[in-house]
This record gives structure tokens, C-alpha cells and sequence, in this order.
């Protein structure tokens, strides 16, 4: 048998080291080892046993998660959840914590922490399990999480599936990119190195509601292209990137000679809103021959289906290799069904989208 899962929870609220010990206690394969009100608790305590994943808040006494998260980043790399209320303040520290090298995110209401337990305990449950599974080396290099007592719906709630015969190349073109665990530190290390002039891009991130819009802030501020969280109807156009907002689901849809986004409400597509298979198969729909889909880093196999309706539209594929992910889920299943034409590390995704631009 495989061993557990070492787990150890790091935050000064007495109630959320209760309901998060519960939640993970109660799942089979996971073993919390311990828990502390501080980092400085905490480090005592791993001296005698270091976890496989650390659950840590961010604000914290003695020391601020974000400084203890470092000090870990630098003395021994460990996956890390972040813990986080949705609260605009908290965001920016969080988008900063993802950058010092946490894995994923899951949410902590502020008020009726007592009902969390049952409301997120799937959430906390996959994100440990997702955290376990990191790439600490790609992660150093560089959602929300599902809830699995869901029923797996596929793309065909939001869109049915095109004729898969490629349409004709037009002057317009368009980027699609889906990812999850770690893909905020991938799309950083992609947007950032495109030049203004790059193609249009939509993006699904796997991300909860709110943490959407900062995090689109937080790239436009590093970018040359405009970076903004998706409003139905906007325009896909060039210097442009779209990232579909939390709790939302995000297709391109096609008017007149410009392509558009529609921003909607929606079951859960393979335990995710937004889902990357929802976006991929409206432009494989709409778009065809005239996109390129790219797959990154993430748990799971959202996306991998929409991508080969893309390539069997006529479209370029891209899916991230195995090195560069933090969680080598969506890529591999997207290259297990063919739908990968190139398979390139995180690095090289940048060129191959501006190439693609050029007609290369």
C-alpha cells in the first residue's frame, strides 16, 4: 500500500485547525501529523517529522505565512495550500504566496466557518491530494479545486460539439490556453514574455470567484499585452488576453467578422466552472483552423478532450511537457488521446505562440 499522505496545518484560528484536521482525517489516504497556531509552533514540530504538504494561512502571529512559506521555499522545498478568505484584501498576499512558490488555493469564509467542513471538505481534500502530487522542481522554476461528490459532466451542458470539419482560414486569429494547479505561475512566465502585438488570447484558469480579477491585475501590471478578467461580449483582439472569471464558464463565439466572448452561468463541467473543455470546444467550433490550444500544467483531464475537437477542427496544439508541469494531469491526458501536435517545455511556449502569429 501506498503511504499516507502527511499533512500539517498551520493557522492561528483554533476552529479552522479543528474543520480542516476533520475534513482530512476523514479521507482516506491522508494522515494529518500535526497542527500549530504559528509557523514558529510549526517548525518545532517538523523537526521531529517534515509533512509531504503544508495547509498554512497567511496572516499569522510571529510570522506572516508568506515569510514562512519562503523560509520553507528555501531551505526545503515542500507543496504548500494556502488558506485564504476570498477578501480583496487577503488576495494580493495570496497572488503573492502562489509566486513564493504555494501550490493551489482554497478559500476560508470569514463568517460560518462551522458549515465549511461540509461545504468544502472535497475542495480541501484535492487540493492536499493535487499539492502531494507537485512537481517541486518545475514549481521552483516558474482552482478551486473539484468537488468529487459531483456528477462529471462533459462540455455537451454548455455546447454541443462542431462538424470537425476545419473551417477556412481567416486573417483572425485566436489562443485558447487552459490550465490548473500551478498554471498562475505558468501563465505569468508565458504573458509576461509576449510582445503587445501577440494574438488575442482566452484563457481558463482554474481559480475561485474574485481571485480571478486580481490575479488578471496582477499580470496586466507585469505584461506588455492588456490582461483583464473576461465581461460577456468583450472582443477578442490582439494585445489582448481574456481570463475567464470564477464561477463562470467562458466560450468564443463568433460576430460578424469578430470573434467575442460569452461569459455565463452553467453546471459544472468536469467538476469545474470555468472548465477548460467548454472554452476549447467553442473555439474548436467557432475558431477551427484559425486557433491555437495550448494545455498547461494541472490535476485532473479538464481540457484534454477539447483540445482533440480542436486539433480535429483544424487547429494547432500545444501541450505542456511533463518537466516544466507542476501537475503533468491535463497534459498527459490530453496527449494520451493524440490531441497534442507539439509537446514543448514551459519555456518555449511563449516563441511558439508569437511563431504561430507569424504564420510559422
Amino acid at each position: 500500500m501506498a503511504e499516507n499522505i502527511k499533512v500539517m496545518i498551520v493557522d492561528d484560528s483554533a476552529l479552522v485547525r479543528q474543520v480542516v484536521s476533520q475534513a482530512l482525517t476523514s479521507a482516506p489516504g491522508i494522515e494529518v501529523i500535526g497542527t500549530a497556531s504559528d509557523p514558529l509552533f510549526a517548525l518545532q514540530k517538523m523537526k521531529a517529522q517534515w509533512p509531504d504538504v503544508l495547509v498554512i494561512d497567511i496572516e499569522m502571529p510571529r510570522m506572516d505565512g508568506i515569510s514562512f512559506l519562503k523560509k520553507i521555499m528555501a531551505e526545503r522545498p515542500t507543496p504548500v495550500v494556502i488558506c485564504s478568505s476570498l477578501a480583496e484584501k487577503g488576495a494580493q498576499a495570496t497572488f503573492e504566496a502562489l509566486g513564493a512558490g504555494a501550490v493551489s488555493i482554497i478559500t476560508k469564509p470569514k463568517l460560518g466557518l462551522k458549515s465549511f467542513l461540509e461545504d468544502a471538505s472535497n475542495d480541501i481534500v484535492q487540493a492536499v491530494r493535487s499539492a502531494a502530487r507537485a512537481n517541486m522542481q518545475a514549481l521552483r522554476s516558474t482552482s478551486s479545486s473539484p468537488a468529487l461528490n459531483r456528477p462529471k459532466l462533459s462540455a455537451d451542458v454548455m455546447l454541443s460539439a462542431g462538424s470537425n470539419r476545419a473551417l477556412e482560414r481567416t486573417t483572425d486569429q485566436v489562443v485558447a490556453i487552459g490550465t490548473s494547479t500551478g498554471g498562475t505561475q505558468a501563465l505569468e512566465a508565458v504573458l509576461t514574455k509576449l510582445p503587445a502585438t501577440a494574438l488575442g488570447i482566452v484563457i481558463v484558469q482554474h481559480m475561485p470567484e474574485k481571485f480571478t480579477a486580481m490575479f488578471a491585475e496582477r499580470l496586466h501590471n507585469l505584461c506588455q499585452i492588456e490582461v483583464r478578467e473576461a465581461k460577456h461580449g468583450d472582443r477578442v483582439i490582439p494585445g489582448r488576453a481574456l481570463i475567464a472569471p470564477g464561477g463562470r464558464h467562458m466560450m468564443l463565439k463568433r460576430n460578424g467578422a469578430q470573434y467575442v466572448v460569452d461569459v455565463t452561468d452553467g453546471p459544472l463541467v468536469n467538476r469545474h466552472k470555468p472548465s477548460v473543455d467548454v472554452l476549447f470546444r467553442s473555439v474548436a467550433k467557432f475558431a477551427g483552423a484559425n486557433a491555437l490550444g495550448i494545455i498547461m500544467t494541472g490535476m485532473g483531464d479538464d481540457g484534454a478532450r477539447g483540445l482533440k475537437e480542436m486539433r480535429d477542427a483544424g487547429a494547432k496544439t500545444i501541450a505542456q511537457d511533463e518537466a516544466s508541469c507542476v501537475v503533468f494531469g491535463m497534459p498527459k491526458e490530453a496527449i494520451k488521446l493524440g490531441a497534442a501536435e507539439q509537446i514543448l517545455p514551459l519555456e518555449q511556449i511563449p516563441a511558439a505562440i508569437v511563431s504561430y502569429g507569424r504564420g510559422l
